[in-house]
């Protein structure tokens, strides 16, 4: 076999890998169109997902040091190699209950807008490949939080995924800081 039957049997290869992507399950997830990566984590028993281009790293959970006149949902920054980077409590800027942190409670580090971020979470689940179109989005049926902080509905074989929008986690929508 000289070199381009190789090169081209390589990329055969590849393309058939690529167009047959199978989930552990066994099932589909896509035959043609763009796949995306999720890192998943839970909040309440609800699973999220964030674009895991966006995921810097996910850490244990460190000292936090709480600042003084910052929104709830800040629970406070923590130094990450020399980086001071704010820690938002996903649970409470959703509106779900405190709970105690567990061995399970992690930070995922983000970048949004060009800032990094730390989001608090319940656990961290695993990566999910997603096809786009297993993807819907958020509901006209859902007020409120589903046009702020999300971006779309995955749908697995037997779950849903909500993905995120990074984008407003962080910062007070007009209206929360008109009601403050």
């Amino acid at each position: 076999m000289n070199i381009n039957d190789l090169v081209k049997s390589q990329e055969n290869l590849r393309q058939s890998i690529e167009s047959a992507v199978t989930a552990e399950n066994g099932e589909e997830i896509a035959s043609e169109g763009s796949v995306i990566q999720l890192v998943s984590f839970t909040l309440d028993g609800v699973e999220y997902g964030i674009d895991i281009l966006q995921v810097h790293e996910i850490l244990r959970i460190p000292d936090i040091t709480r600042l003084p006149n910052t929104p709830s949902f800040i629970r406070g920054v923590i130094n990450l190699r020399g980086n001071v980077i704010p820690v938002v409590d996903v649970r409470n800027r959703f509106g779900y209950p405190p709970i105690d942190v567990t061995e399970f409670t992690r930070i995922i580090v983000i970048e949004s807008e060009g800032k990094q971020i730390g989001l608090f979470v319940d656990n961290v689940s695993q990566v999910i490949r997603l096809s786009d179109k297993n993807i819907d989005p958020p509901s006209d049926l859902i007020e409120g939080v589903s046009e702020e902080f999300i971006t779309g509905v995955g749908r697995l074989k037997d779950r849903l995924v909500v993905i995120l929008n990074l984008a407003n986690i962080l910062f007070e929508s007009d209206s929360e800081k008109a009601v403050s």
